[in-house]
């Protein structure tokens, strides 16, 4: 690729928390997927969380606040990068079994996001299939989690809502305006902030 006709994509943040009100015990792992012109140029496209349990307050949430740190280039936006998650823990006879699948884009416009993932599994298509894997204690999963990412072969599938997962991005680009591409809102770009207003007025803003 010529430097000249790259954009880069920086993202950052947190695999923060989950919402399993059933479960307990869980981590997560996640990959992005992207199109054939990406290229990950540092930082990991793929990882594991470490275990944790449910928070024994009213909440019950599961906390990582695991980071997520990598960078694009590519020569134009088409296959925008997808972060894929798929939550796994343990069931009553120690197997690792899915608890939910969740994919978001990874945000348009540059700045913090917070992201709330409906998760889902995939079900049986059949009652005796159903009875079956309960008894061997292999619950239907994805072979390749990256068709979560795809419109494809999707509407074939049976599946259930599972909870929530929280995710946050830092997104930084850099280039894209000299292709061409403008992602900050007009309403952006031309408004006032009020003097009241600052890093000194003592209030916080969250995209």
């Amino acid at each position: 690729m010529s430097q000249s006709s790259v954009f880069l994509l920086m993202v950052g943040g947190q695999i923060e928390s989950a919402e399993f009100p059933d479960f307990d015990d869980i981590y997560c792992k996640y990959c992005f997927t992207f199109g054939p012109d990406w290229l990950v140029t540092s930082g990991l496209d793929e990882g594991l969380t470490q275990v944790t349990k449910k928070s024994r307050d009213d909440r019950q949430q599961f906390v990582w606040n695991f980071p997520l740190d990598i960078t694009f280039k590519t020569t134009n936006p088409f296959g925008w990068p997808q972060l894929i998650v798929h939550a796994y823990g343990i069931d009553a006879f120690g197997t690792d079994v899915v608890r939910g699948y969740g994919v978001t884009h990874v945000p348009i416009t540059p700045g913090r996001h917070k992201i709330r993932i409906p998760m889902f599994v995939p079900e049986s298509s059949s009652q005796l299939q159903k009875l079956t894997a309960w008894i061997l204690g292999r619950r239907p999963e994805y072979v390749d989690v990256r068709v979560l990412a795809q419109g494809e072969g999707r509407e074939v599938t049976r599946v259930r809502s599972q909870g929530f997962l929280t995710v946050s991005f830092n997104v930084v680009m850099k280039d894209m305006k000299k292709l061409g591409y403008d992602v900050i809102p007009s309403e952006m770009s031309t408004s006032v902030i009020p003097e009241s207003v600052g890093p000194n007025s003592g209030g916080t803003t969250e995209t």
